[in-house]
């Protein structure tokens, strides 16, 4: 069966009051090297089906990766039958209804392969023929994928959508191995990566790194690049959640009850929004949930999304809601989108003129492996890697040591005395999860460099 003719077919065996199908059809290809050479490239394919049976108020979710033709009557059922020994789900509503079939619904399934690569590879090449001679390796990998969601429910809904993501990470070390440069990007489909100015950024940090800085714990201004501020911003993102700030448990809690919706989080007119139909990093237009959880709900597969914003002007405008968290706050429905847009107003400057007019602070390349410290405050800890730099007037003059740093993103927002123009990024830490970002390099006066990691 086809997608769409699997959606159908399980919608018509399906015994019970309501019936919710996604279907996801994934392809991805990709590149890897080490050292200046390619060592592997290959193709796969996934799919997965999910039934969502109602039963009253309960509901039954039932996936299966790979079903046959012959098996799909058994995940119907097996569906069909947890949802009549489920108890009510406190997020039931009647599911949506009244929405138009999406126009490519009946179009054929067109998976990814190499040859989306066919204009990078050469590129690549060159990089590392570059790389090469300038006494540099590079290693990494480049993957893309194409994932077709099709979503159909008992009331009519007939949905699709094809999502391509790409995304290429780069490490660029010296010829010792001593010095280590990262960077990435994200590409809808790779016509767009500049590899040769990706490895020139790179030679440019490693000849940094040549002079060596060592500094102890403390506060610094700091500027984060887009893709540490991507890090920490869809952190900030994933932990908006309406319902867990509704039970305070969250930094967006209100004291004494409620949520912190209408509050000036920041100085500077800061915006964090996400829009599904942004340019390069455009994403599903409608709910697809797999499972309900304190963010999403079953309930609402196929409810139409559009442009939110989360914080407008410093203030934070919305959190992550179901119609059934919207219910308990009394604010607008607006569910989580797959992508995510910080700006101001006016734009503002690059990186380099950023470092430009620097006296003397710390240029961090990237953060990782972040982890939440206290979910009332946000205050995450992570680490520095692949290149922090000392800026002293107006110019790096070395490579700094790793460290550990101890920042809450909320906190950060009030602190910011500079924020530069906004540009599509990759961020390192979240990119297995969330790689659709637009995000600008900004100004901390005091970042919390709360100790010295020996890891280099």
């Amino acid at each position: 069966m086809t997608p769409q003719e699997m959606v159908d077919r399980a919608l018509e065996l399906s015994r019970n009051d309501g019936c919710v199908v996604l279907v996801d059809e994934g392809s991805t290809a990709n590149l890897r090297f080490a050292g200046n050479t390619l060592t592997t490239n290959g193709v796969a394919r996934s799919s997965r089906l999910t039934v969502i049976s109602v039963a009253g108020q309960g509901v039954g979710v039932v996936s299966r990766a790979a079903v046959r033709d012959e098996q799909l009557a058994d995940v119907v059922a097996a569906a069909d039958a947890a949802a009549r020994e489920a108890r009510p789900a406190e997020d039931a509503r009647p599911l949506v209804e009244g929405l138009p079939a999406s126009p490519d619904w009946d179009a054929e399934l067109r998976p990814t392969d190499i040859g989306v690569f066919e204009g990078f590879a050469p590129a690549l090449g060159e990089a590392f023929s570059a790389a090469e001679a300038g006494g540099r390796r590079l290693y990494g990998f480049a993957e893309h994928s194409l994932t077709s969601t099709f979503v159909g429910t008992s009331t009519g809904v007939r949905l699709r959508h094809d999502q391509p993501t790409g995304r290429l990470e780069l490490n660029a070390k010296s010829a010792d191995l001593k010095r280590s440069a990262w960077t990435g990007v994200s590409s809808e489909d790779f016509t767009d990566v500049d590899v040769a100015a990706l490895d020139s950024s790179l030679a440019r940090r490693l000849e940094w790194a040549k002079t060596r800085v060592d500094l102890p714990a403390g506060r610094y201004e700091t500027l984060l690049p887009p893709s540490a501020v991507a890090d920490l911003m869809i952190y900030l993102f994933w932990s908006a959640g309406a319902r867990d700030a509704l039970d305070g448990r969250s930094v967006f809690a209100k004291p004494g009850g409620g949520t912190r919706v209408g509050e000036q989080l920041a100085t500077l007119p800061v915006s964090l929004s996400s829009d599904p139909g942004a340019a390069g990093i455009a994403c599903a237009p409608f709910v697809t949930a797999h499972a309900s959880s304190r963010d999403s709900s079953v309930f609402d597969n196929g409810l139409p999304l559009k442009p939110t914003d989360w914080i407008k002007d410093g203030r934070l405008d919305a959190l992550l809601q179901t119609r059934y968290s919207a219910e308990l706050s009394g604010l607008p429905v607006t569910p989580g989108i797959d992508n995510l847009i910080m700006s101001v107003p006016s734009g503002g400057p690059a990186l380099d003129d950023m470092i430009a007019s620097t006296r003397r602070g710390l240029l961090v390349t990237c953060l990782w492996y972040i982890r939440v410290v206290d979910p009332q405050t946000l205050l995450v800890t992570g680490l520095t890697r692949d290149g922090v730099y000392l800026v002293e007037h107006g110019e790096v003059v070395g490579e700094v040591n790793n460290f550990r740093f101890n920042e809450s993103p909320v906190d950060l927002l009030g602190r910011l005395t500079e924020v530069g123009g906004s540009e599509r990024t990759l961020p390192r830490e979240w990119n297995d999860y969330f790689q659709r970002t637009i995000m600008p390099a900004v100004r901390v006066p005091d970042f919390n460099m709360s100790t010295v990691s020996q890891a280099s």
